[in-house]
């Protein structure tokens, strides 16, 4: 009796299974952000609120710029014929945009990400192919080109300033660009504290408070602390001899006779600022008004537009701490000490620290939007 053996057929050969590609945390492709971008920029389109904020910012910005071109055309004779209003209402213009976006920035990202886990809709994101940098990524990009936007209205504004003379044309990209990182840094900063704060009041308020602590914080600091690093001790001083205030006291000497200034070791009180210029330096206003001017600006320093410049130029000095020897003579026919070399501009640091804050809130938000997630806030909704 013989055995039979039947032999099952292989399977044919059909197509591999396609496999899934592997995203990591810091996956990063340019579909993945502008996904995530669109997503959120056709929700804020889509809401009036963000319409009407707009119309207000347009209404508000336009009004304060008429008012102050006008007050200025109407109230001083001299600004009719010299470029002094414009740069007065450039500066005016300036502030105006970068504080109101300052405000306005912090609400944009404070509750990108803890809002959407609130709705109930940032697990739809998590659970698809998109990697926590391009979630990040993509509402870091949505809410820049919103706060951009308020920029973009403000430009006319800029632009009427700019026809009144007074400014050189290069210096509106210049303000421009800086304002724009400066938003792009508030950003991130806002988008960080979202994925700290379980709850969007919350994060709300520490983005504010993080925005204070640069633009409000920051100058009473430098304040506060001035007299702590300010001592007294000997320094050389450039002006009128004793034998000047002698000869006043006397009555032998005339007050209107210009003095014979000299050099002479004095006690004077010397304030090491050196030590905490960058208190100023990271400030967003200081920024963009160190930014805006250069090194070599020259303006009457009796002008409201050349007491501006003229404080931008002393953050510089600051830098360099108190001048040696100390220049004390107004004799006017004496140059007195030769003027020092500046310490040059000090934007470059404020920005970098304000991009640098942005960047860690960037990274901050990555990292929160992992999964799966360890531990969660208490009262923290999953999906």
């Amino acid at each position: 009796m013989t055995a039979t053996t039947s032999t099952t057929p292989a399977p044919a050969a059909g197509p591999s299974p396609r496999t899934t590609p592997a995203v990591g945390t810091w996956t990063l492709t340019w579909h993945g952000v502008r996904t995530v971008a669109a997503l959120e920029l056709r929700q804020r389109v889509r809401s009036s609120r963000w319409k009407t904020a707009l119309v207000v910012w347009f209404v508000v910005v336009g009004a304060i710029t008429l008012l102050a071109g006008g007050v200025l055309t109407l109230f001083s004779e001299s600004a009719t014929t010299t470029d002094e209003a414009g740069a007065v209402l450039f500066a005016v213009v300036t502030g105006l945009v970068l504080g109101l976006g300052l405000l306005v920035t912090p609400t944009l990202t404070s509750t990108a990400v803890n809002g959407d886990r609130a709705a109930g809709t940032l697990a739809t994101l998590q659970v698809t192919l998109l990697s926590p940098t391009e979630i990040a990524a993509g509402k870091l990009l949505a809410a820049w080109l919103s706060a951009c936007a308020f920029l973009v209205v403000s430009l006319p504004f800029f632009a009427i300033a700019l026809a009144m003379g007074g400014v050189p044309v290069a210096t509106l990209p210049r303000v421009v660009v800086l304002i724009a990182l400066l938003l792009a840094a508030v950003c991130g900063m806002g988008l960080g504290w979202s994925t700290l704060a379980a709850r969007p009041a919350g994060s709300t308020v520490l983005t504010f408070v993080t925005v204070a602590a640069l633009t409000v914080f920051t100058p009473i600091f430098f304040g506060l602390t001035y007299p702590f690093l300010s001592t007294t001790q000997e320094v050389q001083v450039y002006g009128p001899p004793d034998s000047y205030w002698e000869d006043l006291q006397d009555g032998t000497g005339s007050a209107a006779a210009d003095p014979v200034c000299e050099l002479s070791v004095q006690e004077r009180s010397v304030a090491r600022t050196e030590w905490t210029w960058w208190l100023l330096a990271v400030n967003p206003f200081v920024v963009v008004a160190d930014g805006a001017v250069p090194g070599s600006a020259a303006v009457d320093e009796q002008s409201i537009a050349g007491i501006v410049v003229t404080g931008t130029l002393t953050v510089r000095d600051l830098r360099l701490g108190q001048q040696v020897p100390v220049d004390e003579c107004w004799s006017a026919q004496d140059p007195g000490v030769p003027a020092r070399d500046g310490a040059g501009p000090v934007w470059p640091l404020g920005l970098a620290v304000n991009l640098l804050l942005g960047a860690a809130g960037f990274v901050v938000a990555v990292r929160r939007l992992r999964t799966p997630q360890r531990t969660l806030p208490r009262g923290t909704r999953v999906a």
